[in-house]
């Protein structure tokens, strides 16, 4: 049933714009993203009534289809398998379209996209977790928190701050794969810095841990929950990396 909804959407989408004003297309986590030849020739309205479609907007020479985390991945599948439209990355469209500050906020809101779903789901844990240990609601049913199993605590501790412990990580990951270098090296970066052999960067402000003194001077800390630092880190990476590979030996 799914399938049947989803390839008349893409079929939708391709009589309305037009299979001859394609140019080229590619997406990202909610969004079809299509070059055309003539925007205006598209009837945004017959676009918006498919059933699927959240909305449509014209933005950097890109015209953006909202279909939703899933749904985009499987349209975009079958108009490809069909069709076998011209791929340009995102980056690619957004060069002409907009000024740098434009493409600069873009760019830092495509690193985030991928890590909101993981972000929101652990915050729910979060706030599960808070009332689950809150003194009022053991007490209604006669509980305190030593009664609770140590077992029982340390998995809730798992499910509702492993993202945010970790969160300098999947930054390092995302920026990595928006700039186009290897994600997995991002990955290891962004663990590099949360790194169990530095001082715990809450525990340092805390006054419960010392920096690691660095030629005695440079303070040496984790950078648990830095975005900052984070999408500088990522960005430097990714550079130095393509840097890198354009002169490396292939063996």
């Amino acid at each position: 049933m799914k399938e049947k909804i989803e390839l008349k959407i893409a079929q939708s989408i391709l009589n309305i714009v037009g299979k001859e004003n394609i140019l080229s297309m590619t997406h990202c986590a909610t969004r079809l993203r299509l070059q055309v030849k003539d925007r205006e020739s598209i009837d945004d309205s017959s676009i918006q009534e498919i059933e699927g479609v959240k909305g449509v907007f014209y933005t950097a020479g890109q015209y953006q289809i909202i279909l939703g985390s899933g749904v985009v991945n499987r349209v975009y599948g079958l108009l490809m398998d069909e069709h076998s439209f011209a791929e340009s990355s995102k980056a690619e469209m957004e060069l002409e379209g907009g000024n740098k500050l434009q493409r600069a906020i873009r760019n830092v809101a495509d690193i985030f996209v991928p890590i909101i779903p993981i972000i929101g789901a652990t915050g729910l844990f979060l706030g599960l977790k808070g009332v689950l240990l809150n003194n009022l609601v053991l007490g209604m049913f006669g509980l305190a928190q030593d009664s609770i199993p140590q077992w029982l605590l340390a998995m809730n501790t798992v499910l509702a701050d492993t993202a945010f412990a970790f969160l300098t990580a999947f930054i390092c990951w995302s920026t990595f794969k928006k700039m186009g270098g290897m994600p997995i090296i991002g990955f290891l970066i962004g663990l590099m810095l949360v790194s169990p052999a530095l001082p715990n960067a809450y525990a340092v402000a805390s006054g419960d841990a010392t920096p690691i003194m660095a030629f005695g001077f440079i303070p040496l800390v984790g950078y648990q929950g830095s975005i900052l630092t984070a999408l500088i880190t990522g960005a430097i990476g990714a550079t130095l990396e393509k840097k890198f590979r354009k002169i490396m030996p292939n063996s």
